[in-house]
C-alpha cells in the first residue's frame, strides 16, 4: 500500500512565536513521526520574497525557523525537510503550470482581491497599486510546491483552503490537456487547532506586532507575559476565563486537569499577577529543554545546513524524475535523432 504524502510549508519572514507553535508547529512535529505517511516540510523562502524585500530578515528567519523545527524534535528520518529554493524543479514547474492557469482564477485569489479592495476604498486611481506579479500569481507557486510531490493532503488554516482548491483546479486542467500526472490534493483543516490571542487580545500575529517569541529567554518571556492586557478586576473578584488572553494561551500549554483547576481559581478571583506567574511557569517548563537545543543549533548553523541539504537530496530523488516526465508530457524533450 502506497503511503499518503502530506506537505507543509513554513514562510521565512519572521521569528516563530507561541501562536505558530500551538497552531501549526506542534501538531506537525507529532505528524512527522507517523510511519503511515510520508511528510514533506519545507522552508518557503521564495514565498517570503513576495512581501519581504529585506535579505537579512529572510536569511535570519530561515535559520530561526529551521532551528525551531529541529530543536522541537522534527523526525528527519521519516520526514523530508528542505529549503524551497534548493529544489529548482519547483520554479520550473511553476512556469509550466502558469501556462495552463487562467488569469481569471488568479483574479479571484483572496490576497489579490483584498489589495484591490483596499486601493479602491483608499481612492486610488490604480486598483493594482502595490500588486507585484509575485503577489498576483503566488497561488501557482504554491500549487507547484504541492503538485511536484503529488501531496495527497495539505494541512492548512481555513484562510488557506482557497489555495488548495486552486491547486486542484490547476492540476485538473493540466491533467485534462496532457494526461493524468497529478494527484488532486485535499486541504486538511484541523478544527481543534489552537488559535492564540496575542499581547493585545487580538489573534497572535506578526502583522499585529503582538507576538511572544517561542524561544525568548526566560527574562524576556516573563516580561512579555507581564505585558498581556487584562481588565481592571481586583484580586478576589470573580473573573471570566472565556475571552481572556491569559487563559487562551494557558489552555494551549496546560493539561486538562490544570485548566480545570485554574478555571476554579478564576471563579475564586485569582489575581492577574498570580495568573501571569502561572502562565510563565507552565510555558517555560515545556519550552526550556527545546530552548537549549535551539540556542545550540543557532550557534551551529552548519548542522542545520547539513539537515536541509540532506532533505533537498531526498526531495530531488522525487522531483528530478517527475519533472523529466512532465517535460516530456508537454513536449520539452531532446530531439530524437
Amino acid at each position: 500500500m502506497t503511503k499518503a504524502t502530506v506537505l507543509t510549508g513554513i514562510t521565512t519572514t519572521g521569528t516563530p512565536h507561541l501562536g505558530n507553535y500551538a497552531g501549526a508547529i506542534r501538531p506537525a512535529i507529532a505528524a512527522s513521526k507517523d510511519a503511515e505517511v510520508t511528510p514533506f516540510y519545507f522552508l518557503a523562502d521564495y514565498h517570503a520574497l513576495i512581501k519581504c524585500h529585506e535579505p537579512e530578515r529572510v536569511r535570519q528567519s530561515s535559520l530561526e525557523v529551521a532551528a525551531t523545527w529541529l530543536a522541537l524534535g522534527l523526525d528527519t528520518g521519516n520526514a523530508v525537510f528542505y529549503r524551497q529554493s534548493d529544489i529548482p524543479e519547483i520554479t520550473e514547474l511553476t512556469w509550466i503550470l502558469t501556462c495552463v492557469t487562467a488569469k481569471g482564477l488568479m483574479n479571484r485569489a483572496h490576497a489579490y482581491k483584498a489589495t484591490v479592495a483596499e486601493n479602491e476604498e483608499g481612492g486610488e486611481n490604480d486598483p493594482d497599486k502595490g500588486v507585484t506579479m509575485g503577489l498576483f500569481s503566488y497561488p501557482i507557486l504554491m500549487a507547484a510546491d504541492i503538485l511536484l510531490f503529488n501531496a495527497h493532503k495539505v494541512p492548512v488554516g481555513k484562510d488557506q483552503i482557497q489555495h488548495i482548491e486552486m491547486a486542484r483546479d490547476i492540476a485538473g486542467r493540466f491533467n485534462h490537456i496532457f494526461g493524468e500526472h497529478f494527484v488532486l490534493p485535499e486541504a486538511a483543516v484541523d478544527e481543534n487547532t489552537a488559535t492564540l490571542s496575542g499581547l493585545d487580545g487580538r489573534k497572535m500575529s506578526k502583522s499585529y506586532n503582538n507576538t511572544i517569541p517561542l524561544f525568548a529567554p526566560e527574562k524576556q518571556l516573563r516580561k512579555a507575559i507581564n505585558k498581556i492586557k487584562t481588565n481592571s478586576l481586583e484580586p478576589g473578584e470573580p473573573k471570566d476565563p472565556e475571552g481572556c488572553t491569559l487563559m487562551s494561551i494557558y489552555q494551549a500549554f496546560a493539561t486538562p486537569a490544570q485548566v480545570a483547576d485554574v478555571r476554579k481559581r478564576y471563579a475564586e478571583g485569582i489575581a492577574w499577577g498570580e495568573m501571569k506567574q502561572l502562565l510563565f511557569e507552565c510555558i517555560n517548563e515545556q519550552i526550556a529543554p527545546a530552548r537549549e537545543r535551539y540556542e545550540a543549533l543557532i550557534q551551529s548553523p552548519e548542522h542545520i545546513e547539513r539537515e536541509l541539504l540532506d532533505g533537498a537530496r531526498k526531495a530531488r530523488e522525487v522531483s528530478i524524475p517527475f519533472i523529466k516526465k512532465l517535460r516530456h508530457a508537454v513536449g520539452i524533450s531532446p530531439i530524437q535523432l
